[in-house]
Parts: structure tokens; sequence; C-alpha cells
């Protein structure tokens, strides 16, 4: 075996440990997720002569965000694509695609938390905007550090290109993306889907 394929055989047997290592973590992220969407359900009529789901969502305007974070799981497959085909071009550009696309699904995340608040529906108002609250901020704070890593992996391909390294942290971070957009999915349709139909 020549040292090339050594090389392929490491890398590969490297790539299939963190993804093992990866996956582990995902599953502690859903047992995480699992149990706020469990504390939704259960508090999701708990409103203190509040308002409701119902009363508050703006069911549209989520309809676009879900979209838009959709279409960033969509480039973010570009740049896995462009990533097997070693183009750079196109990794730059699905990454960066990817990048725009999660502002702005968080923009519109904090958009409607601080119009709540700004309406008095803050998480103190009942339990069950203390479980709204918890639930699609914890989605949003995985957003932000998912936008970090992203403007940190983009760096790294800057600066040193495609390779095994690289090549790891942006098959990682796709499985991490398109984890959150698998939970986002759920929280539209358990919370604001359900929540504005009932």
């Amino acid at each position: 075996m020549g040292a090339k394929s050594m090389s392929a055989a490491a890398d590969s047997a490297k790539l299939h440990r963190t993804s093992i290592g990866f996956w582990l973590y995902l599953m502690t992220d859903c047992m995480l997720f699992a149990s706020l969407f469990a504390t939704f359900a259960v508090l999701r009529t708990a409103t203190a002569d509040g308002p409701s789901g119902a009363d508050i969502f703006q069911l549209p305007l989520m309809l676009v965000s879900t979209v838009i974070l959709l279409v960033s799981s969509f480039a973010c497959g570009i740049a896995l694509i462009g990533l097997k085909n070693r183009n750079m071009v196109q990794i730059a550009w699905g990454l960066t695609a990817t990048f725009v696309l999660g502002v702005a699904f968080l923009s519109i995340e904090i958009y409607e938390f601080a119009h709540l608040i700004n309406e008095g529906y803050g998480p103190d108002r009942s339990a069950f905007l203390s479980a709204f609250f918890t639930l699609v901020g914890t989605h949003g704070l995985h957003i932000l550090v998912g936008l970090i890593w992203l403007a940190v992996l983009g760096w790294v391909f800057y600066k040193r290109g495609i390779n095994a390294k690289s090549g790891r942290q942006l098959t990682i971070f796709g499985m991490f993306w398109h984890f959150l957009d698998l939970v986002w999915i759920f929280v539209f349709t358990i919370v604001y889907l359900l929540g504005v139909l009932s």
C-alpha cells in the first residue's frame, strides 16, 4: 500500500471517529430538545389568563423563517457537494449563502422575541410563554453557535483551502446544521402551526 493510500485510509478513519463522537453529541442534543418539547406540551395551555399561541403567533412570518432555514440547509448541501468535487468556488458560495440565510433566520427570531416582550408577553407572563421562550430560544442559541462556527470554517477554507481536516470540519458542521433544520420543522409544526390552529 502506497503512502497516498495509507494517508487516505487514515483520513477516513479520523472522519469515522469524529462522526461517531459528533453523533453522540447530537443524541444528547436530541434528549435536550425532547425534554423541552415535552415541557412545552405540558405547559402550552398554562396561559394564566394571558394570551395563547393563537393570539400572538405570526404564522406567515414564521413560515417565511422556516423556508429561509430550509433553503440554508440546501445551501449547506451545495457546500458539501463542492467538498466532494473539491470545488472551492462551490464551497465558498454554499457557505456564504448558508451564513446569510442563517443570519436572516436568527434576525426574524430576535425580532419576534423583541416584539412579544414589547407587547408585554415575555417569558415571565405565563408558564406557556416561559416554555415557548426556552424552547425557541434554545434553538436560536444553537443557530448562533452554528453561525460562529460557520464564520470560523469559512476563514479556515480561505486560509488553508481543501484538505482532510477542513473537509472533516465541514462534514461535521453539515450534520449539525441539518439537525437544527430538522428540530425547527418540529418547532414550527408543534409550537406555531398547532398553536395557531388549536
